[in-house]
């Protein structure tokens, strides 16, 4: 009796002490989920991703990348990106009662803070290029037709607006930035990356079909999903195919470039109007920079 009272009380005590280590592992484990969730609404990865598509340029033409400029560009992603997401209406934006969205402020109002300075150190060429992308930016999400509350009403337009912006920012400003010349490359890499955004947009223009307002006529809500899909193929294959028309160009790009084109494919095909909580916010915004990491690799290798 005295045996079993005593395996009884060894075994409430292991009990205990797996249960307060399975509350421990949780708690890290919510932890660390709560810092990713961060990560991505605080548009921390969407930045990471255009940086990651401006050094790509930086390769594929040969200049070196500009820091000061990279920092700005990534900085001010996160900027554009978290008013256009919680500060379209301002009077809300700058009383906050949500402890969440208010750290996502103060870590917004610090990126602009920074990106303040590392604008102040570009070239006045540079900036004027800037100002006019920022402000197609600005009126992204600030009311300016009397129809219409902002140009991110415009539907089906919009996407075409969002690919105009990413493309000026990672290949026309890099290449200003380096005082090169428009030559015939330049302009299938510019065609190229407006392929690839558009592409690239879909997916979450599907995913948000449920709330967009119909009258809006977004593409899903034209061509339904299957069709936006289709749509997304014909751009992947175009910003493949493009790689041939270069005059100059490398093994390590066209291999990336296919790479890239087959992981397009794979996430349109898996793409659907109900998605996982991180596919489109996490895995499709992984490509571009995934496509970095492996033209570091690729170079290293050819």
């Amino acid at each position: 009796m005295i045996t079993v009272n005593f395996l009884m009380s060894d075994f409430k005590v292991v009990n205990r002490e797996l249960t307060l280590r399975k509350f421990e592992y949780f708690c890290e484990v919510e932890q660390v989920k709560k810092l990713f969730d961060f990560y991505l609404d605080a548009s921390i990865h969407v930045a990471l991703a255009v940086v990651s598509l401006y050094a790509v340029s930086c390769y594929f033409m040969g200049i070196k990348c500009n820091t000061n400029l990279m920092a700005f560009i990534g900085l001010g992603t996160i900027v554009c990106y978290n008013f256009m997401k919680y500060g379209v209406e301002a009077e809300k934006y700058l009383v906050l009662s949500n402890k969440y969205h208010k750290a996502i402020q103060m870590f917004s109002f610090l990126c602009f803070g920074v990106s303040v300075y590392f604008m102040l150190r570009l070239q006045l060429d540079i900036l004027l290029s800037i100002a006019v992308l920022g402000l197609v930016s600005l009126l992204y999400a600030l009311p300016i037709l009397p129809r219409y509350k902002n140009l991110r009403s415009l539907g089906l337009l919009k996407i075409f607006i969002v690919a105009f912006v990413w493309t000026g920012f990672t290949v026309f400003l890099p290449l200003k930035d380096a005082e090169l010349h428009f030559n015939w490359d330049v302009w299938v890499l510019l065609t190229q990356r407006f392929f690839l955004v558009l592409a690239l947009i879909i997916p979450f223009e599907i995913r948000d079909m449920h709330l967009d307002a119909p009258e809006l006529k977004t593409l899903p809500q034209r061509l339904g999903v299957t069709g936006s899909k289709r749509f997304g193929y014909i751009l992947t294959v175009l910003f493949f195919l493009a790689s041939f028309l270069k005059d100059e160009v490398s093994l390590a790009e066209i291999s990336s470039v296919c790479i890239v084109a087959v992981l397009l494919v794979l996430a349109l095909f898996r793409t659907q109007e109900s998605q996982p909580n991180y596919f489109s916010s996490f895995w499709v915004e992984s490509i571009p920079i995934f496509w970095w990491i492996l033209l570091i690799k690729t170079a290293d290798f050819y």
